[in-house]
């Protein structure tokens, strides 16, 4: 008969399984098919993705335009409507409103720079 510490150890090397490593490509396939992002959010779409680059685009648009101000008050309350403007808006995932909120937004600074070079 063995001595009870060998017999211990054939016991629990039988119980004992190494622990299961999954495959990387399947780890791979899975993360590209999912439809959340890292962060735990839903992926945007392409066309959603587009449109926010279309909105940042105009917004740099305004804050560069607005550094050509000379006025600093006119300038302070071309920002701040910017800035709330957006900011209420950020939550929009209608694409056609989106779509024409930054015609509109394009449109307002238009004129915007109209009026300043006039003055």
């Amino acid at each position: 008969m063995l001595p009870c510490t060998i017999r211990m150890r054939i016991c629990i090397a039988r119980l004992w399984r190494p622990p299961e490593v999954p495959s990387l490509s399947r780890n791979y396939t899975n993360r590209s098919t999912s439809r959340f992002s890292r962060l735990g959010g839903d992926l945007p779409s392409l066309d959603h993705f587009l449109q926010r680059e279309r909105a940042i685009k105009l917004w740099r648009e305004i804050l560069r335009g607005c550094r050509q101000v000379s006025d600093f008050n006119t300038k302070r309350e071309t920002l701040d409507f910017a800035k709330e403007e957006f900011r209420r808006n950020k939550d929009i995932k209608d694409l056609t409103q989106i779509r024409y909120l930054i015609s509109t937004g394009k449109t307002q600074w238009e004129t915007f720079q109209r009026y300043i070079s006039g003055l």
